[in-house]
């Protein structure tokens, strides 16, 4: 594993095959697709520069000088060959000086990953604006101890929000409250609707725009550069450090909807309206600069656009069998409008993070296409009072564990003309730009080679998947003397600090093709971005794909791989053996099966919608935890080690600590719940005992602190009810109806799954045939 992720920290990629297959046909063999897993804004190493000039760009095929370009020093008009297209470029004047003692840094073998700071022509659209935009959008049909916690995690935001941000705030409930924060006076409000539709020209006139200058009669309006006074865009969106008191005292004051509700019915909830007026807001004031809708939910949006359920009681929210049966009468009119959405939100460049807090669900799934297309964050959680939710959003403006939120990216992709690109998997938006690079066949963002990324931060990762085009076998001379690949991704996208910059990431990869490449690919498989590329497949093949079976697609994968790569005498399973590696990808695939992306029972749809968005803009890392959990034991008898993901590894004298992602599991054994409830750790002579409680409780506070969305933490004992979130993602080798005695201290597991010995004989048995 070690070299690939040596290879991560240079280029920020992790691919499943770092051996590629050479033509269409082996690699129509590989089932996993040749696909890579980029973070385009991966903290670079602390040695590598930021260039102060834009790069030297390929005349015929745009692609980026990097250091697998050919130099001729020699000429007298130095010259360099791109790797992509073998075109020759010269050299403008100013780099006539280099010599190959000389280089540029762009040229450095080591530096295949480099950033440039470009000035770009639209640098100071909407006012100049250094930092972000921020425009909260806040529900106020919520009961008052929910509205309570709300206000105070919001003023609590405001004094850490940047001073040179914009801040904005539109409140709602059955009708949409924009808040004139620029009039200092007295609090005014401009009160919309929440049944009717607003168009952007509405939106202008109503808010009184031009009120006191005359409106332009051609061409769109769109900013202080195109018909709008910097005083009218400052009624609405004012600096934090302008606006501070007059909204501390607007949050304050902030009433819960005051419309009655009947006793049999819920909330007038106009969610749909209250963001597309948002979208509005900020498409008429700052398109183009980098501005968030941030938008806190309480419950359903039950009127207006984008309705996901009716006020009635007796009509239940939609589950994952209504979906599945197609009774759900709402959903498709609501991901439709969303869709609407997002399109605005992705033409003008902003993005719409989601804050999800109820107990019932909220529209997540619906929102998903908004949220995923604009790169927003997204976080679910059961209060606004619970550590999940307040937790979450100071990091969002915390300096210290900066999230890197960035905007306004472009993603464009350059490879050899033996690959094409299929498509993204990943928080991104396809640009439509066609051309030869583009593969027939799309998947998720696909018939592009440029994507927009409204929004993208430090942990941010797309999942790029290619096809090789060459039909034949080359011959072996062939092979040898041009058996690279070539890959180059650019993002160009606008920093924190505001200025422009782009991050070129030039790699290679060898390609083996005809007898013996079995071996080459092998040599060359990471299993753990392997496991990610297929959790983001299925998962994307369950949303878009009819009568999809998700189970048997990924077992037959599974035995086709293992009957492809494995070692075995045909029809002897005890023959059988997999190198390592591969060793471990039967078990990836085996907890895969059994996660929440795949099992949908027992999760609403709103949940299922939240762990896919996360999982589709995470890491490998951080995705193959949500795949696998990590599990670690402490005990008086050895320090905290990795232990099995099994029902085997509970024992009365331990406590283990399961990290599954979105939850933290510190679980108690019997032994040492009953010693903690003696109060043993207060006592001065049993100090070992107290080191050993505090020693995971430290470790997951680690964790917590370094993750978003914060993870949720559970603290339980051997046989409690909370036990179960431990239970569920064990391994069940030992259940009420197996024969082998439990161990003393030890558990089983009420459950009829099988385990993983028993999926592994099968596995074993089918890939012989």
């Amino acid at each position: 594993m070690t070299e690939f992720l040596d290879l991560e920290n240079q280029d920020s990629v992790r691919m499943p095959w770092n051996v590629l297959p050479g033509t269409k046909s082996d690699a129509a063999n590989c089932l996993i697709p040749i696909s890579a897993v980029y973070t385009p804004l991966k903290p670079l190493p602390a040695a590598t520069p930021l260039l102060p000039y834009s790069p030297l760009r390929c005349r015929n095929c745009r692609s980026v000088i990097n250091p697998f370009s050919i130099v001729d020093f020699s000429s007298v008009n130095k010259i360099w060959i791109c790797c992509f297209c073998l075109n020759r470029n010269h050299f403008p004047p100013h780099y006539q000086s280099i010599s190959d003692q000389s280089m540029p840094a762009e040229l450095f073998p080591q530096y295949t990953t480099i950033e440039y700071e470009t000035t770009a022509p639209h640098e100071n659209s909407g006012q100049g604006v250094g930092g972000n935009v921020f425009l909260f959008v806040v529900d106020t049909c919520v009961i008052e101890e929910e509205l309570g916690f709300l206000k105070s995690a919001l003023l609590q935001v405001l004094g850490m929000v940047p001073e040179n941000c914009l801040i904005g705030l539109i409140s709602f409930g059955t009708y949409v409250h924009v808040h004139e924060l620029g009039f200092g006076q007295i609090p005014k409000v401009h009160v919309f609707k929440g049944t009717k539709e607003v168009t952007k020209d509405q939106l202008l006139e109503q808010m009184g725009f031009f009120a006191k200058r005359p409106r332009p009669t051609t061409g769109v309006i769109a900013g202080a550069r195109d018909g709008l006074s910097p005083e009218s865009i400052s009624r609405f969106l004012l600096p934090a450090s302008d606006c501070e008191f007059v909204l501390n005292s607007i949050l304050e004051e902030l009433q819960r909807d005051p419309w009655p509700v009947p006793s049999d019915q819920r909330a007038a909830r106009c969610t749909g309206t209250a963001l597309s007026l948002a979208a509005h807001l900020l498409g008429v004031c700052v398109p183009g600069s980098g501005a968030r809708i941030m938008a806190f939910l309480g419950g359903p949006s039950t009127e207006g656009s984008g309705a996901i359920v009716s006020k009635n009681l007796s009509e239940p929210i939609r589950s994952h069998k209504d979906l599945d049966k197609d009774s759900a009468p709402h959903y498709h009119k609501a991901v439709k409008f969303y869709e609407g959405l997002s399109r605005q939100l992705v033409h003008q460049g902003h993005v719409l993070d989601v804050f999800a807090c109820a107990l019932d669900q909220v529209g997540v799934a619906e929102l998903k296409t908004a949220v995923e297309k604009t790169g927003g964050l997204v976080v679910l959680a059961e209060s606004f009072g619970h550590s999940v939710f307040k937790e979450s959003v100071r990091r969002v403006f915390q300096s210290d564990q900066d999230l890197g939120l960035s905007s306004n990216g472009i993603f464009e992709i350059s490879c050899s003309k033996d690959m094409k690109i299929q498509g993204i998997i990943g928080p991104c938006a396809s640009l439509d730009k066609k051309g030869p690079l583009c593969s027939e066949t799309a998947i998720g963002q696909g018939n592009t080679t440029a994507w927009k990324l409204c929004g993208l931060d430090k942990t941010t990762s797309l999942c790029l998947i290619f096809d090789v085009i060459k039909k034949e076998s080359p011959d072996v001379l062939a092979q040898s003397e041009n058996n690279q690949f070539y890959f180059q991704f650019l993002t160009y996208y606008q920093h924190g600090s505001g200025q422009m910059r782009l991050r070129a990431t030039t790699f290679s990869r060898r390609w083996v093709a005809g007898p013996g490449s079995k071996e080459g690919l092998i040599s060359g498989f990471d299993q753990e971005a392997a496991a990610v590329v297929m959790a983001r497949q299925v998962s994307l093949k369950m949303e878009t794909e009819a009568e999809f079976d998700p189970i048997r697609w990924l077992d037959k994968s599974l035995i086709h791989i293992c009957s492809r790569y494995g070692e075995y005498q045909k029809d002897s399973p005890s023959s059988f053996s997999l190198s390592p590696r591969l060793s471990i990808f039967p078990q990836f695939m085996f907890n895969l099966r059994r996660s929440q992306f795949v099992q949908v029972f027992n999760n609403s749809p709103d949940e299922t919608a939240y762990f896919r968005m996360i999982l589709n803009r995470e890491n490998v890392a951080n995705s193959v935890v949500m795949i696998q959990p990590s599990l670690i034991s402490y005990s008086f008898h050895s320090g905290p080690e990795p232990a099995l993901l099994d029902v085997a590894s509970i024992a009365a004298d331990k406590i283990l600590l399961l990290d599954s992602y979105f939850t933290i599991v510190v679980f108690h054994g019997s032994t040492v719940a009953q010693w903690r409830k003696a109060g043993y750790h207060e006592l001065p002579e049993h100090q070992a005992f107290a080191q050993l409680l505090q020693a995971p409780r430290d470790e997951a506070d680690a964790i917590m602190r370094e993750r978003f969305p914060v993870p949720r933490l559970v603290i339980c004992d051997q046989h409690g009810s909370q036990a179960r979130f431990l239970l569920a993602k064990l391994n069940p080798s030992a259940t009420y109806n197996s024969d082998a005695p439990v161990a003393p201290g030890g558990d089983i597991l009420f459950t009829d799954d099988v385990s993983f010995e028993v999926f592994l004989d099968h596995l074993q048995r089918l890939a012989v045939q």
